[in-house]
């Protein structure tokens, strides 16, 4: 009898012919997460197994299980030969120190097992009934849930917790994506929500040294260290100063205009990072009516400067709280609210304008040197990449 971790996927059950390619695909995200561990992974049928690891790591292990996009649940178990008497014998030994009441689950993946569910699990109930007189069956709500899975290898597994991962389709199976990153709330709860679906995140973040400080910068490193553990391990973030183009604009532009044509420049630069980085979308963490910005006028104009590139907004319809309540369960929020400055608040208007025109957008972009300003602050990022502790 062995202590493993079984670990399930539930949407990949829904692939056809394909379906091979998102199970080896997940199967080597589980690999990666735990490489610092030893742990060995195995696909069974319909599920991984997870083994050969010390004791002693194995809460880290089912932490870093459960930034795995594409697992939808997994449970520390114990293996047994598909017996009944080795089922029987290892149920009556977790059970011995038991009081209360209880109810045996049994799924039954092996259809050669001579006993269906249902017969399996009274049988087995009643066993745990004659051993151990403290407990007592409870068929609605039980104090303790007995679970059977037996699988097709042979091999069956007894366990009692279930816990939840994070669900979704295995990252790298949906393209690549390019998170416009910022310190805010926002962003990088859209990055784990594109990766959560199966997109492969590389971030871009938009600065403006001297304006914005060191630790502003810091900050954007710290959040995508903490989401490098939901992207398969890594994330590459290009870093942009936007200073030039900013003084621009605050010189040369109206003031109601310069949050429309910071964003447009950020675009710009964002589908042109896409084109060269063979990477498939650009994702923001905008959300409609939050701010000036994010008015449907102005991100109809914003998107307007991004021709060939589809732009997802992946937060969209959630509400503030929403966002935040994710935001902390992933750990970014308390990073995201540190008070450093970020760009978008370096010569912020009195009065941005919140249904910005295209014509009068062009217009104002005309008065400064648009594309050369670009050209610049794109040649000159910086590539950093962070891989998970």
């Amino acid at each position: 009898m062995d202590k493993v971790i079984i670990v399930r996927y539930s949407e990949i059950h829904l692939k056809g012919k394909n379906r091979s390619f998102f199970e080896d695909l997940l199967k080597n995200n589980l690999k990666s997460a735990l490489s610092k561990y030893n742990a060995k992974v195995v696909k069974i049928p319909g599920r991984y197994e997870v083994f050969g690891f010390n004791e002693s790591d194995q809460n880290k292990i089912l932490t870093a299980i459960s930034k795995v996009a594409g697992v939808f649940s997994y449970s520390v178990a114990t293996e047994v030969t598909s017996t009944y008497d080795a089922i029987k014998e290892e149920v009556i030994s977790q059970t011995k120190n038991y009081s209360g009441t209880f109810k045996v689950f049994v799924n039954r993946g092996d259809k050669k097992f001579p006993l269906n569910s249902m017969q399996l699990a009274k049988e087995i109930g009643g066993e745990v009934l004659r051993s151990n007189k403290l407990l007592n069956v409870d068929v609605v709500n039980p104090q303790h849930k007995i679970n059977i899975d037996i699988r097709e290898n042979g091999k069956s597994y007894i366990f009692v917790d279930v816990y939840y991962g994070m669900g979704g389709m295995p990252v790298g199976s949906s393209g690549k994506g390019l998170l416009l990153l910022s310190g805010g709330i926002d962003s990088p709860v859209a990055g784990y929500m594109m990766a959560k679906r199966g997109t492969k995140i590389v971030a871009v973040h938009y600065h403006s040294y001297p304006y914005t400080s060191e630790l502003a910068k810091l900050k954007v490193e710290n959040l995508a260290k903490i989401l490098t553990d939901y992207n398969g391990g890594e994330i590459v973030v290009h870093m942009v100063n936007m200073a030039k183009y900013q003084e621009a604009i605050h010189t040369n532009c109206d003031d109601s205009y310069m949050i429309t044509l910071l964003r447009r420049g950020m675009f710009k630069i964002a589908e042109r990072l896409a084109k060269d980085n063979n990477i498939d979308m650009i994702i923001t963490g905008e959300n409609l009516g939050q701010v000036a910005s994010q008015t449907i006028q102005s991100m109809t104009v914003v998107e307007n400067v991004v021709k060939d590139v589809p732009v997802l907004r992946p937060l969209i319809a959630f509400d503030k709280s929403d966002i935040i309540n994710i935001a902390k369960k992933i750990d970014t929020y308390q990073t995201s609210i540190q008070p450093y400055e970020d760009c978008c608040t370096v010569f912020l208007p009195d009065n941005p304008v919140t249904k910005p025109r295209l014509v009068n957008t062009i217009k104002e972009e005309q008065k400064i040197n648009f594309d050369a300003l670009l050209e610049e602050a794109y040649v000159s990022k910086e590539i950093v990449k962070f891989v998970s502790e």
